[in-house]
């Protein structure tokens, strides 16, 4: 009789099962992630390689998708930096927290202004700071500084959450450089030589008089009138440099430590901290945010880079942000951090179209969809790059075609970090993991609004039974030129007013274009516009905007 002996398959279960204590492999609901967040700025999504660009060289964001969950329609609370960046934090959008603009100035314009993120406003930092986590944030900040006076920082990135601050506290400018596409040097300066050469003239015509003997009286009027113009004219040509003082400031924490900014090693810089707050944080846990000053104008990029690319200075800018990227995530690896690190990847809204010298493009592609930087209903100026990589734990190389938001980063960190959701108001934006997992067939927006300042320009139905997502125009730029795309002429398309059509269009999107869905199918067409205005009716009440007034323009000269 033989003797029973215990089944191999059974050895080796059990076997399994001791490494899989020994080892356990991440989950989402097992040890608290570190977060890595990765922003660029004004970056077209059709300028990545993993969202169908084929002749810029994006290798490693293009790897962190491959490796990780890719957003294909990933989309900004706004269409410009400050209240795209509010909606981020905060997951709200800005017309909750008052920052979004009803007067025409859509972004803080210098750093000497009163008016930002306000204090009652809560940041995931804020809330993972109270967990535990240790929170730092590197390069553009542009939610403001001060309220009352040029030194009270009531705005800072430290009031708000974070631990650690190092970079801008406005945003990359191209008056930091002389840059040709200038925001408020060139107009400056032209208005103050349009003054003194006004009062030039009025001396050269009262002194001609005199001598004539057209006029009478002392010479004194002649006398001031040249003084002034000397005095215009030397602030006309001193603009620049003072501009560079007031708004291209490096502060670490509160306290400044170059101004004006040295844009030629703000790159290296940028990096250096990065990696150094890995180092400094590898037990964990951490946040950090990343906020590259890339790929904004004036678009400042090494020698290394530069000449590299397909698509000129643009291109090469973008060429070196993906190396920065790669950086990054070499440290992160170096230091055993990627198994315990949910990284994120995007950008704060789409390419700036306008930003352009003569048959010079210097803003970015957005892939095949219509509008830019700007807009807030176009689909160019909201749709992003939006990738997620946690090893372990989220699928490789998975597409996650249903609509998102960057204000889906605050209730996704906050839940995997242990938080609990403030209940004392509204938060827009939806927990990501049940769809990025699998777990849910759809994302948790059955509506999207779509703001140009304070003004919903479109609104975005995702029709689950259907499987399709509808979006109605309310209103779309009125293009000087037919058929341009772009307001060329003015930093950025006007909300209301002449250069903004009001229209109602019923679209339907797809990962790469935009199908219009023509009146002719009656029914279908009515039902999405009526469901789309009685959404906007029934949204609930915001905030007044924040002012951003100056009030010392030069506070930091």
């Amino acid at each position: 009789m033989l003797t029973p002996r215990p089944a191999w398959g059974l050895r080796i279960l059990a076997l399994g099962l001791i490494l899989l204590l020994l080892h356990p492999q991440p989950s989402a609901s097992g040890p608290r992630p570190n977060f890595l967040l990765l922003l660029a700025d004004d970056l077209g999504i059709g300028d990545l390689g993993c969202y169908g660009n084929k002749t810029l060289r994006t290798p490693n964001i293009d790897r962190l998708a491959q490796e990780g969950v890719r957003l294909s329609q990933h989309l900004a609370a706004a269409s410009v930096c400050t209240p795209s960046r509010a909606a981020f934090l905060t997951g709200r959008y800005p017309v909750r927290s008052g920052m979004a603009s009803s007067t025409g100035d859509r972004v803080l314009q210098a750093t000497g202004v009163s008016g930002g993120l306000p204090a009652n406003e809560t940041t995931f930092a804020k809330i993972l700071k109270e967990r535990g986590y240790a929170t730092g944030i590197i390069g553009k900040w542009h939610l403001g500084l001060n309220c009352a006076s040029s030194q009270d920082h009531c705005h800072h990135p430290l009031h708000h959450g974070f631990d650690s601050f190092y970079g801008t506290p406005l945003s990359l400018m191209g008056d930091c450089t002389r840059f040709e596409l200038s925001e408020k040097r060139a107009g400056l300066e032209r208005a103050l030589g349009l003054c003194a050469g006004a009062a030039a003239a009025a001396a050269i015509a009262m002194a001609v008089g005199r001598l004539m003997g057209l006029a009478h009286g002392t010479w004194a009027p002649v006398i001031l009138c040249v003084a002034s113009a000397g005095v215009l004219g030397s602030l006309g040509r001193a603009m620049g440099p003072l501009v560079q003082l007031a708004d291209c400031v490096l502060m670490r924490g509160q306290e400044i430590v170059e101004q004006p900014l040295d844009l030629a090693r703000a790159a290296a810089r940028v990096l250096r901290e990065a990696e150094g707050f890995l180092r400094s944080h590898k037990t964990g846990p951490f946040l950090l945010l990343v906020s590259f000053l890339h790929v904004h104008t004036p678009l400042v990029t090494t020698p290394p880079f530069l000449g590299r690319s397909a698509h000129g200075l643009y291109g090469d800018n973008v060429e070196e942000l993906d190396w920065m990227v790669g950086r990054i995530l070499s440290r992160l690896e170096q230091e055993g951090l990627s198994e315990r690190t949910l990284v994120y990847f995007a950008s704060d809204n789409g390419g700036w179209l306008e930003a352009r010298v003569g048959s010079q493009q210097y803003g970015g592609w957005n892939g095949g969809f219509r509008g830019g930087k700007g807009m807030g209903g176009w689909e160019g100026g909201i749709r992003v790059p939006g990738i997620l990589r946690w090893p372990g734990v989220l699928p490789p190389g998975h597409v996650v075609p249903e609509p998102t938001s960057l204000m889906d980063v605050f209730p996704t960190v906050v839940k995997l970090a242990g938080g609990a959701l403030p209940q004392d108001r509204v938060i827009d934006g939806r927990d990501l993991m049940p769809l990025l997992l699998g777990a849910e067939p759809h994302g948790g927006h059955e509506f999207l609004m779509h703001y140009c300042e304070t003004h919903v320009h479109a609104v975005r139905w995702h029709q689950r039974e259907r499987g399709t997502t509808w979006k109605v125009h309310f209103t779309t730029p009125e293009f000087e030129t037919p058929g341009a795309g772009a307001c060329y002429g003015r930093a950025v398309c006007d909300c209301t007013g002449s250069q903004a059509q009001a229209q109602c269009t019923c679209c339907t999107y797809g990962e790469t274009q935009m199908e219009l869905l023509v009146q002719a199918w009656g029914p279908v067409h009515l039902v999405v516009q009526n469901t789309a205005a009685a959404k906007v009716q029934g949204m609930d009440t915001w905030q007044s905007p924040v002012g951003f007034f100056f009030f010392y323009f030069f506070s930091f000269i």
